[in-house]
Order: C-alpha cells, then structure tokens, then sequence
C-alpha cells in the first residue's frame, strides 16, 4: 500500500489512565474537502443492495411496508393476516432508506458510513467460499458460501476513560486528526481535511467502533506506560537552549511513535480498493497482510492526486479475526483445497479442519468428513 500520513505532523501525547492520544497537526489544510457530520434521527434503516428483493413473514416484528398519503417509508408494530385488511393500520415508524455504503449526495457531495466501508470489506472476504466443489466441502458452502458474517463490537463509550480522554484533553491548533492508545495498543486512527471538521467531530470518536482487545485492555486498566523522555539540565544555560532541548525532544517522540508506534497501521502486504472517486479524491478501503501475532487494522480513506491522506478512520481486529482472515486468505489462495493450504501451513488436513472449526468455519465442511478427521485427531 502506497498510503502514508505525509503532511501530517506528531505531537505531544496526552495520557488518562489507560488511554494515550497522540495528536496529528497539519501546517495547512487539505484544499477543495470538508468533512461533516449528517446525524439521520430515524432508528430503522434498509439497504438497498440492487436487483435483489428480500421478501419475509415474520410475525410480531417490524415489518417495512409503505405508509399512505405521502407514500414514504415505514415500519409498522406488529403483522397480520387477513383476508381482508379493513381495520386501520397499526402504528408506524418512518424508515431511512439507504442505497449504497457510499453514494453521491449531490454533484459536489458523497455520503458513506464511517468505517461501514472497512467493516463490509473484511465480512465479505472471500464470502462466496469455494470456486470449485472439491470432495470435502458441504453443498452448502458451495452453494451459498460462507454464511452472513458478523463480528462483535464495542462502542467507543464502552472503553474505559476514553470518553474521560476526550473530554479533558485539549485539542491543538491545526490539529486534524488523532491515533488512540489504549494500554498503548494502537486502538484507532482518525484524520480529517480541516482543523474545524476536527473540532466538530472529535466528539464522535465515543460513537466509534472499537475491537474487543481494546475493551477489554480498558476493562483492565492497565495504565499507559511512561514514555517521557527528560531533558539533560547539565548543557542548559539559557531559555535558547532550553527550547533547542524540548524541541529536539519533541522531534524524537514524534519520528519514535511514526515508525514504532503506528509502524504497522499501514500494512505493506495488505490490500486496497478503490470504492469511489469525486473531483480527484479517491474514497477507498483497506486490508491488512493477516499476518498472525502481529498488528492488523482495516480502515477506509480518502486521498488526493498525490496519495496523501485527507481522511482516514481505522479499526483494530482481535487475534481471532486476524485468524479467521489468515484461514481464508491461505485457503483462496489455494484454490480452496485443503490438502495443499495445510502443506503450504506446515500441517495435515486434519489439523487444518479442525481449526477451521474451531474458527467458527467447520460447517463449511462435510459432516463426515469432519467426524473422520476429529477420529484421526483422537487415535
């Protein structure tokens, strides 16, 4: 990945209990993009994903339906079945209706879900399953591929003292983004075009997404480390020198937390896709290598001409979605054949079923054929 935080400046971090936020300063801001936020009041929303129609009968639940007069969405309380509807109809709720993640707003505007985009690029990894039906594969998995995937996430107000963090610390001039640390486990990364869109949404930071390694790092409490570094007071004798000292300083800290601290937030192996382009800005998401013990962040960006980033919103994933990711990249790669993806891992096939199983992927296999290989594990 070409992607890089270049115009982006370090700072001083600032640090409440566990959590460590480094803020990122531009000496200009991204010309021709402003960032705001749209908050949509209503609590349903459906998605629009084309050609497809889903049609269901679930009863006592909500059910999507058109309301009359003005003809716009709602969602009624309740079913029924009648031959004949002749009574009023229940209580509504009107319904916000999404086409795309991403879609133009205007000739000049683009909507999208901050980190909607990152998220449906790492669910919908490799979800088709299977290319071809080799023998131990389930007519299920290859008929419809993995099952709809879902992931377990906290939000940002659930991570201990990060809604304390920002609250209390103070936001620098010019400064257009931040990294969050907790127990100095690189949480999130966030940037903006503009020191106002900043001031205007670091609030919205408490309603982001956060992995569970990062909740349950604040649901420890484990303090952040001391990271200062002190200044030697035997070569100061004067202000001058004291302020070539904190600035020699600060320029440590800052090349110490880019290459070290947020070295992997950007993973070199890792992949990109270009979602939507708008007047030289290309709106894309990213994946990482899933390499295992290591750091791995999916995110979304907004770049210019230059690949310079202008907007950037990341997120975490746990060791078991790192896992799950690493599973299904090898097996694609291939061709799903589990004799050749456990010789390339080192290991035979039944070792390889069974940690698919126990990555929540056994039912992508044949049942016999994962009782046979369970059998082989135990004699």
């Amino acid at each position: 990945m070409t992607v890089t935080l270049d115009g982006l400046e370090t700072r001083p971090a600032q640090v409440w209990g566990s959590v460590r936020l480094v803020p990122l300063v531009r000496a200009e801001p991204v010309p021709y993009l402003r960032l705001h936020r749209k908050v949509y009041e209503e609590p349903v929303s459906v998605v629009d994903v084309g050609d497809a129609v889903y049609v269901s009968f679930v009863p006592h639940a909500f059910v999507a339906t058109w309301s009359d007069g003005d003809q716009t969405q709602a969602a009624s309380y309740g079913a029924r079945l009648l031959e004949r509807d002749t009574r009023a109809a229940p209580p509504r709720m009107p319904v916000r209706f999404t086409r795309r993640m991403a879609r133009k707003a205007g000739k000049d505007r683009l909507r999208f879900l901050p980190l909607h985009l990152a998220v449906e690029g790492y669910l919908a990894l490799h979800f088709g399953g299977p290319e071809i039906a080799w023998e131990e594969w389930s007519r299920r998995a290859v008929a419809h591929g993995l099952s709809p995937r879902c992931e377990e996430t906290y939000l940002g107000r659930q991570v201990r003292d990060l809604e304390d963090a920002l609250r209390i610390f103070e936001i620098h001039p010019g400064q257009c983004g931040v990294l969050v640390y907790v127990a100095d486990a690189l949480a999130s990364a966030f940037v903006v075009p503009h020191p106002e869109d900043y001031r205007a949404l670091h609030p919205t930071l408490v309603e982001d997404l956060f992995g569970e390694l990062i909740y349950i790092y604040g649901l420890l409490g484990a303090p952040a480390g001391d990271l200062a570094a002190p200044i030697d007071d035997t070569g100061i004798r004067s202000l001058d020198d004291l302020r070539t000292a904190a600035e020699l300083r600060q320029e440590e800290w800052a090349a110490f937390h880019d290459e070290v601290m947020a070295g992997r937030l950007f993973d070199e192996d890792g992949s990109r896709k270009v979602v939507q382009h708008l007047h030289g800005f290309e709106l894309s998401r990213f994946l990482p290598s899933f390499a295992l013990r290591g750091e791995n962040h999916i995110g979304e960006t907004i770049t210019d001409a230059d690949g310079r980033v202008a907007y950037l919103k990341s997120f975490r994933l746990s060791d078991a979605q790192v896992k799950r990711g690493y599973l299904l990249r090898r097996l694609a790669e291939h061709d799903w054949r589990l004799g050749a993806a456990a010789a390339a891992l080192g290991t035979d096939k039944a070792a390889l079923a069974l940690r698919l199983e126990r990555a929540g992927f056994g039912y992508l296999l044949r049942q016999d054929v994962l009782d046979h290989y369970r059998a082989q594990r135990v004699t």
